[in-house]
């Protein structure tokens, strides 16, 4: 039965002796093995396996496979046919903290506002329940999570019990089970009753506190994201590292650090303005001088490492500047090549075939219009001699 099972009978139990069952190899060739009983939760219920040891060897996964739980293993445990098994105690009492701190935030969901929890995952740093809401403002977390550490405070019992289906009325449940079979309640008197099959300590005040980190928006619904007990110090140490080293950086207090981002974010945008204004600038010095250099009406060019985009920049500047000019601009960088072809009002000539001569010979990809085309590809020739033929296809007009 599972109510036997040692990780539910004493969720508290570190060590134990069981008798090995069965000891094979799974299809990717680990090594596992089957006990009588075991104290080693496996994975189920949004919370992870246990780790430790089974007689000194690292138990690496636990989980439930065709009504057997079984214990992978980093190498067999050879003739043995009885094992001492210790569980890894700070990750186990981290997940019973975690575990219960979601019982309670998502109790609480449902008590103030009538929000119920969707989902539930226990991950290595952070933990997060989905609210099958679309939203939910500042105000109402920070209501529901005093609401959460009142209920921590006042170290309320959490009784577990184990229940049959004709038993379930007796109980207000804040969600339908899913099983209707050895049914076991976690329960919160007065506050909390759910059905769960995870790990959980005897006490509120075991999960110590619950602090509410960030929420997102994920399908349709509200991710919160939150720590409970040992994680909340983890975190708030990090952050108070970040803080600290921030305020070094910045030369500003810790109260102060938001204003000094605030004006050094001011200033940054002040000096991308300039830096875009100057960049302005340049171009079109940059264009009139190529106008002055202009063959036949054709004004071309080679650049190393300019963006397609500034080539776009300044065809369009050349072609305002006159509007009796062909544009052929080739930029390359690395092993890609890139192209630009404009042409002035008053020319007829189709850049469209500039980019039909051009594309087929770097293996590359383009478009635009009778007017204006843009490319790039493979550097399959050189910039000099893709240069040649742009301009050879306008000849051909």
């Amino acid at each position: 039965m599972l109510k036997e099972r040692v990780y539910y009978a004493d969720p508290y139990c570190k060590l134990f002796t069981a008798q090995i069952i069965k000891a094979a190899q799974d299809a990717e060739g680990n090594h596992y093995v089957v006990l009588d009983n075991t104290a080693f939760y496996p994975t189920g219920g949004g919370q992870p396996h246990d780790t430790g040891t089974l007689n000194g060897i690292q138990v690496l996964n636990v989980e439930e496979v065709e009504d057997e739980i079984r214990h992978t293993l980093a190498e067999s445990l050879g003739s043995a046919t009885e094992v001492e098994g210790a569980i890894d105690w700070k990750r186990r009492f981290d997940h019973m903290q975690q575990h219960a701190g979601q019982h309670i935030l998502s109790a609480a969901f449902v008590e103030l506002f009538g929000y119920p929890t969707v989902s539930f995952h226990l991950g290595k740093e952070i933990v997060s329940i989905d609210l099958n809401m679309e939203d939910v403002s500042p105000e109402q977390l920070d209501t529901v999570e005093k609401l959460a550490n009142d209920i921590i405070l006042e170290n309320r019992l959490i009784e577990i019990k184990w229940i049959t289906e004709d038993e379930l009325h007796h109980y207000p449940l804040r969600k339908q089970l899913a099983v209707t079979d050895e049914i076991r309640l976690v329960i919160i008197p007065d506050f909390d009753y759910n059905g769960c099959g995870g790990t959980h300590p005897s006490t509120t005040g075991q999960v110590s506190v619950l602090k509410i980190l960030s929420t997102e928006k994920h399908r349709g619904k509200v991710r919160v994201h939150f720590v409970c007990g040992g994680r909340v110090l983890q975190q708030l140490q990090r952050k108070n590292q970040v803080l600290a080293e921030t305020s070094r950086l910045l030369s500003a207090p810790d109260d102060g650090v938001a204003v000094a981002v605030q004006k050094l974010l001011e200033t940054n945008h002040s000096l991308e303005k300039s830096l875009s204004d100057t960049q302005e600038a340049l171009l079109a010095f940059e264009a009139q001088a190529l106008l002055k250099q202009q063959e036949n009406g054709v004004v071309k060019a080679l650049f190393t490492d300019r963006t397609v985009q500034q080539l776009q920049k300044l065809a369009r500047l050349l072609v305002t500047e006159s509007d009796e000019v062909i544009v052929l601009l080739v930029a390359e960088s690395d092993n890609r090549l890139q192209f630009v072809a404009a042409r002035g009002a008053s020319v007829e000539t189709s850049m469209k075939q500039v980019a039909s001569a051009t594309l087929p010979l770097i293996n590359g990809k383009g478009g635009g219009n009778d007017a204006f085309v843009q490319g790039g590809g493979e550097r399959l020739v050189s910039a000099e001699e893709l240069l040649t033929v742009m301009e050879d296809s306008c000849d051909e007009n």
